[in-house]
């Protein structure tokens, strides 16, 4: 038996050569109909397939699934989550075997075929998780070099406990949103340099965050932290993250507690999960640490992701255009260093939670991940294909971000963040 990782593997499904959602991948997510209501799914080219379905022909019988199939009939991942990594492997592996181009099951029964299978046009995505926690890092070492450039003293940009903690915050769960979703302009407090006072209303400086953030997969007690060792058993997947920024409101209130409500007005989700099982091929090396870090989170092996990620940037009526590429795997702090960061105090976990890697930017001017970076602060009005430039994001204006993972001729993608800015309301 193949595993599901296979590059050899192809389905019965026509899937396009540029697909992010090849045999390999199986990203879970939940999705909605009318007539279905919430389900979870797992994409498969252009389509999802239907896993409370699939559970009801029969398919899963011989898993073991503790409550199936209404554990499929969620309108999160959650509660599948929580049944457990060796749950999780078992589906995906049945959902390769039953889509393989060999395997009839499936294929051949007309009437299941029909059930468990749609089209991704003819669905609508939900929110993947409903997060009870959101942490939001800061492991950039080339964004938290530029911001400090900009804000602080060029020759001390980082400051001196950046290369020995990942740097992170507690952020607002409830302000996610999915794909999709309109991002209203958030109203603040703003003090110009040379005022006198701060004045409220619409920000005047909003920028988009590229970010990856990662699925908490197990929950924790109270007091327990969890070694470096064992960090990626807790983590179910990784998903696309615009945690968008009004920069003028954060830069005004966060001394001396950090970001506020220039952050928590909202924050753009992908819709499916992509299982750190189906990374495996892709994972490298990250940059060189040093110092070297405190015993607690040196790392061994490789924890880092070769994940190629870009921005666009589409105004109203207009076409867009690319603004950013960047890639995952510049991270200076791991997932598995955030992790054990995050539980080295006794912090407990949630299944659902979810992680935020900080903005991913690299060495190269069209690698920064953010109008903050691209535009320096606004000195550098960043020009787009319609003959326009933006210093920061306007109203109307649709940003996109995708990523994709490629090797030994297999593509494992992400799909898409999507969000339209829309005015602020009248304060």
């Amino acid at each position: 038996m193949l595993a599901a990782n296979n590059p050899a593997l192809h389905s019965w499904i026509d899937i396009a050569p540029t697909s992010d959602f090849p045999i390999q991948n199986l990203p879970f997510g939940v999705f909605e109909t009318p007539e279905r209501g919430a389900r979870l799914g797992v994409a498969i080219g252009e389509y999802v397939l239907d896993l409370y379905a699939v559970s009801q022909h029969g398919f899963f019988e011989d898993l073991d699934i503790p409550t199936q199939p209404k554990v499929f009939r969620r309108r999160s991942l959650n509660g599948f989550i929580a049944l457990g990594r060796p749950t999780w492997r078992a589906v995906r592996q049945r959902v390769s075997e039953l889509l393989r181009h060999d395997n009839p099951a499936l294929r051949d029964h007309e009437e299941a075929m029909h059930a468990c299978l749609l089209r991704q046009s003819e669905v609508t995505m939900l929110r993947p998780v409903k997060p009870g926690n959101y942490t939001d890092f800061y492991s950039s070492i080339e964004h938290a070099t530029n911001v400090g450039i900009m804000f602080r003293d060029p020759a001390n940009a980082l400051l001196p406990n950046w290369r020995h903690i990942p740097i992170g915050y507690h952020g607002r769960a409830s302000s996610i949103v999915v794909s999709g979703t309109d991002i209203r302009r958030p109203n603040g407090q703003r003090k110009a340099p040379d005022a006198a006072a701060p004045t409220f209303g619409p920000s005047q400086q909003l920028d988009f965050e590229l970010e990856v953030a990662f699925i908490g997969g197990r929950s924790t007690e109270l007091g327990h932290p969890v070694p470096i060792q064992q960090a990626e058993d807790h983590i179910f997947g990784l998903v696309l993250f615009n945690d968008w920024s009004a920069r003028d409101i954060q830069s005004w209130e966060y001394v001396p507690l950090g970001p506020f409500l220039g952050k928590s007005f909202g924050s753009s989700i992908s819709p499916w999960v992509v299982t750190l099982d189906a990374l495996e091929p892709f994972r490298v090396a990250g940059p060189a640490q040093e110092p070297e870090p405190l015993l607690y989170l040196r790392q061994l092996d490789q924890h880092n992701f070769d994940i190629s990620l870009e921005v666009g940037i589409q105004p109203a009526g207009g076409p867009e255009t690319i603004v950013s590429h960047s890639n995952f795997k510049f991270m200076y702090w791991s997932m598995a260093q955030q992790l054990t960061h995050q539980t080295s105090n006794g912090c407990n976990l949630q299944v659902g939670d979810v992680y935020a890697s900080g903005t991913i930017s690299g060495s190269t001017p069209d690698s920064l991940g953010s109008m903050l970076e691209l535009a320096w602060r606004g000195t550098r009005p960043l020009p787009l294909s319609d003959g326009s430039e933006r210093k920061f994001i306007q109203d109307g204006d649709t940003v996109t971000m995708r990523g994709h993972a490629e090797r030994n001729g297999v593509r494992i993608g992400f799909g898409e963040v999507r969000g339209t800015v829309f005015p602020a309301l009248n304060s």
